[in-house]
């Protein structure tokens, strides 16, 4: 199978004999594009039932890293610095944008980026290292914006926590985006970074219906359990915007009005959104995804969204990436914006860029590089995120 970013309609849709796995996203174990030898499945006869129906375990591995900032000049996107702790997600949300960088590790995007999570361990003493630079700049951090900084596994490794810690010591702004209700556990440290106007959350509410959510998003926390974590964290003093993120067509798309109803319920005060996304592998594996759970509007929904991506499963240009265009991409905006507008949830990524850096302190304790992290770095170990 080839990929092509910008027109994958040369993938064909899986036969509908596809079965899901309760409590993952991905039906299958899709190769990766860098992959050199093809495999397909092929019963032999040796195959037991039970061995199909056999839950995927998770598996955690660390990982040192040399250097946990990112930096972009994506004109799309509101911030320019990223931080990462994990790579892989277990929530497996199907349309994950960030599937296709576990194929740059010799894995799959499918069923393996969502049980085979990389836990960058030296992440908080990294970060402080790049902190105390001499050159550093205080730009607002991005934090968990490809994969969920509040997965499962950081219940237990608080990789997540230590970074936020590190930040408070240095007055250092931040902006986090989750589907987890885990962050609630974090509010002693981000409600006074909050009140100092240096931290901000950004809640991803895709759609209201719990039976869509547990097969697109199943290991996510459940919507009405997120209206929860935003209305405990408006109460907290903690501002939170929500993505609704993405819109698909026929899917969650009908629902817009009454998502955005129930956040300002909640007590959000922005909100913003995108369409679907499908780069490289994310494109056959969300057709599985329909197969396998709305066989009977498969094809509508990839024929609109081809229509919002000017004939083509997705094209990357910065332009039209996150909203789409066309007749339909229109309508989306405008239905989103004449009630975003009546709810009062308009300025959309304006308070990212308002945080207050001035404050920032390089940090008073740098501690030496490990004897782990100094092998990577000498072997030239590169960072994906």
């Amino acid at each position: 199978m080839s990929y092509d970013e910008n027109n994958q309609e040369h993938v064909m849709l899986p036969p509908p004999s596809l079965k899901a796995q309760k409590g993952r996203g991905a039906v299958s174990n899709i190769q990766g594009r860098y992959e050199v030898n093809a495999r397909e499945a092929y019963d032999d006869g040796w195959e037991r039932e039970e061995d199909e129906t056999r839950p995927i375990k998770t598996q955690v591995t660390e990982e040192i890293c040399k250097s946990i900032l990112s930096r972009n000049a994506s004109p799309d996107l509101p911030f320019s610095v990223s931080l990462n702790p994990y790579r892989g997600c277990e929530h497996g949300c199907i349309y994950c944008f960030a599937r296709p960088t576990h194929s740059y590790l010799g894995l799959s995007p499918g069923m393996e980026f969502e049980s085979k999570i990389f836990a960058k361990v030296n992440a908080p003493e990294v970060l402080r290292r790049e902190l105390a630079k001499p050159g550093y700049e205080p730009l607002s951090i991005a934090l968990g914006v490809n994969t969920d900084a509040y997965q499962p596994c950081e219940r237990e490794l608080k990789l997540t926590r230590r970074v936020l810690e590190v930040l408070q010591e240095c007055q250092h702004p931040v902006g986090l985006i989750t589907k987890s209700s885990l962050i609630e556990r974090d509010i002693d440290i981000l409600a006074p970074m909050a009140a100092r106007q240096q931290a901000g959350v950004a809640i991803t509410l895709t759609t209201l219906d719990p039976a869509i959510s547990r097969t697109l998003e199943p290991r996510a926390a459940a919507p009405a359990r997120r209206l929860r974590t935003i209305r405990t964290l408006t109460d907290a003093g903690i501002p939170v915007a929500v993505s609704i993120a993405p819109i698909i067509p026929f899917i969650t798309e009908p629902d817009i009005e009454r998502i955005l109803e129930a956040v300002k319920e909640a007590g959000a005060v922005s909100a913003h959104y995108t369409v679907l996304r499908l780069p490289w592998e994310v494109a056959p594996l969300f057709k599985e995804w329909l197969q396998a759970h709305f066989p009977e509007r498969a094809q509508r929904v990839m024929n609109r969204v081809r229509e919002m991506r000017g004939g083509k499963d997705y094209d990357s240009d910065f332009s039209s990436r996150m909203k789409g265009e066309g007749v339909w991409a229109e309508l989306i905006r405008q239905r989103f914006k004449i009630a975003s507008e009546r709810l009062g949830l308009t300025g959309q990524g304006s308070r990212f860029h308002r945080m207050d850096a001035s404050q920032f302190t390089r940090p008073l304790v740098v501690p030496p590089l490990g004897a782990r992290a100094k092998a990577a770095a000498d072997a030239g170990q590169m960072d994906l995120f």
